[in-house]
């Protein structure tokens, strides 16, 4: 269940209960297959520079970002999203030519400043996995097929989209995505594609806990 208190922020939630242990069985499911197809965790922080999602995703993002100084000036942001701080890590750690095919999962909470509706909330989950350097154009298909499994945990009826223009400015060919049509206008749950670095996927996890098996 939600708890809801007065003092509580738009767009954020307090949940326990029988909804919190649902939402940990798919979490440990995604992680599950995820490891089994080599991906390993890695855990990215809440706070970035501003610049890294306007330099990698682009200045449209800025107006759902929250921004704020800290005591030294510096501009920084609560992350909005989880692949513009994994390419910053493909930048310093991995060359183009060698560490092929390095492979990451991640669970994390994100923060837009957007109208909250059911499905869409200002701090929010999304699960995702990013293949730095991929080896082989079949990287993508493995990609669809890892999304598909995922969501095949919480739901059979789903629609798969594999080339459709995404929104962040980082990519650079058509995406794929994956859609629960009966969520009505919150119904994408799977967005991913090709980047400069690499490819990869994130999942709504908040959207995907809406979908009944």
């Amino acid at each position: 269940m939600e708890y809801k208190i007065d003092q509580q922020a738009i767009g954020v939630r307090i949940i326990a209960g029988d909804e919190a242990r649902a939402r940990r069985h798919l979490l440990n499911g995604m992680v599950e297959l995820a490891e089994a197809a080599g991906y390993e965790e890695i855990i990215l922080p809440c706070v970035e520079p501003a610049s890294v999602y306007t330099d990698k995703a682009g200045p449209e993002i800025l107006g759902q970002m929250y921004v704020f100084e800290d005591k030294g000036g510096r501009e920084l942001c609560l992350r909005p999203e989880g692949t513009a701080t994994v390419q910053l890590v493909a930048d310093k750690h991995f060359k183009p030519g060698r560490n092929k095919d390095k492979k990451f999962w991640y669970f994390q909470r994100c923060w837009r400043y957007e109208k909250p509706q059911k499905g869409r909330y200002r701090e929010f989950f999304q699960f995702g996995v990013e293949v730095i350097n991929p080896s082989s154009e079949a990287i993508t298909r493995e990609l669809i097929d890892l999304a598909e499994a995922m969501v095949s945990l919480k739901t059979k009826e789903y629609e798969v989209f594999e080339s459709v223009k995404r929104g962040l400015s980082y990519y650079v060919e058509e995406g794929f995505e994956i859609s629960v049509p009966k969520l009505g206008a919150q119904k994408q749950v799977v967005g991913g594609g090709r980047y400069k670095q690499g490819i990869g996927f994130a999942i709504g996890f908040d959207r995907l806990m809406l979908a009944d098996a």
